[in-house]
């Protein structure tokens, strides 16, 4: 999963980190997953193909309803259909422990990543402008949500 998300971290602005991230930092991020709200995608000799995972919104009761996900793909296996069905398994494993509403934050800068939520129903809820910096450039942080 570091190996992915490290991918990103380096080519774009889908991860939102300018270095790569440690073992302890992978594992800190993953501690924040739902429990049983994880997946990922592997080929049938264990190579992993890409792996999403939902956290709380807020750990407060008032948004139990309310989760945050976060999906990363194998650079070379995007476009693939794997990206749908990691979110489908979420949105299925979601509806069955009560959550309602889904959020996502996406950099203004990855349209590849904006339009896939969109397709998938998601719609844009709020902006928060020129908030992140990367690589020197600014970007928006791009709030998406989905009632489920």
């Amino acid at each position: 999963m570091r190996r992915i998300f490290n991918e990103h971290v380096a080519e774009g602005f889908a991860a939102y980190p300018e270095t790569p991230v440690s073992e302890e930092a992978m594992r800190f991020l993953l501690s924040q997953t739902l429990e049983s709200l994880a997946v990922a995608a592997e080929t049938a000799d264990g190579s992993l193909l890409g792996f999403g995972f939902l956290r709380p919104y807020q750990p407060v009761e008032a948004f139990a309803h309310t989760t945050q996900i976060t999906i990363f793909l194998d650079a070379q296996h995007t476009r693939a259909g794997i990206g749908s069905e990691i979110l489908r398994y979420l949105e299925l494993r979601a509806r069955r422990c009560g959550i309602a509403k889904v959020l996502a934050h996406v950099s203004s800068r990855n349209a590849p990543s904006l339009a896939f939520h969109r397709k998938q129903g998601y719609i844009e809820c709020g902006r928060l402008p020129e908030i992140g910096r990367k690589f020197g450039e600014l970007f928006d942080v791009v709030w998406m949500v989905k009632t489920l």
